[in-house]
C-alpha cells in the first residue's frame, strides 16, 4: 500500500537510496524541489517547514511529500498552495516523480490521487497540473485522476507543455 507522508529524518537511509537511484539514472530529479535535498536532510526538512508558511522570492508556499510503500520511498510529490504567473503556464499545483525502478506500478496514479485529497483539504475546487507533451505516461496519470486537458503552452524553445484542469468536487 502506498502512502503520502511528510519527509522525516526517520527515513533518511531510504531517502538517500532514493536520491542515489535518481543520480545513477542520469535523469533530473522530479519534482525539482526534491533535488535541493542534497543538503543535510535535517536542513531540508527545516526549509520545507518554513516554505509551507512563507514563500521564497519568486516562489509560492508549497508542501513536499514522499510516496512510501512501507519499505522504500518510491516517489515524491510537491503541492503548490497557490499559482504565480510561471506556474500558471508550467508546473501547476502538483508536481510528482517516481524513482526509475518503481515506475509502471501505479504509484504515480495513486500518489496523484492522494495529492488531490490534500488539495481538497486545503479548500481548492480544482487544480492545474502540467506535463511535457512527450511524457505520455504522465498525461495518462493525470487523465486517470480526472484531468481535462486545456490549452497547451509552448515554451520559447518550442517545447509544448500539456496543461490539465482537475476538478476536485
Amino acid at each position: 500500500m502506498i502512502t503520502l507522508i511528510k519527509p522525516s529524518v526517520q527515513l533518511e537511509v531510504e531517502y538517500l537510496d532514493f536520491l542515489l537511484e535518481w543520480q545513477q539514472s542520469g535523469e533530473s530529479i522530479v519534482p525539482s524541489v526534491v533535488s535541493k535535498t542534497f543538503l543535510p536532510l535535517a536542513d531540508f526538512l527545516e526549509e520545507q517547514q518554513q516554505e509551507e508558511q512563507v514563500a521564497p522570492e519568486n516562489w509560492v508556499t508549497h508542501s513536499t511529500y514522499w510516496l512510501y510503500d512501507g519499505q522504500k520511498i518510491v516517489g515524491a510529490v510537491n503541492f503548490r498552495h497557490d499559482l504565480n504567473d510561471q506556474l500558471q503556464q508550467i508546473g501547476g499545483h502538483i508536481g510528482y516523480g517516481i524513482r526509475p525502478s518503481s515506475r509502471q506500478n501505479g504509484y504515480a496514479t495513486e500518489g496523484l490521487r492522494q495529492a488531490l485529497n490534500v488539495a481538497r483539504e486545503r479548500g481548492l475546487d480544482s487544480v492545474l497540473i502540467t506535463c511535457s507533451a512527450d511524457n505520455l505516461a504522465s498525461g495518462r496519470v493525470i487523465e486517470a485522476n480526472g484531468g481535462q486537458e486545456v490549452e497547451s503552452y509552448v515554451k520559447e524553445d518550442g517545447t509544448r507543455v500539456r496543461r490539465f484542469n482537475v476538478p476536485l468536487s
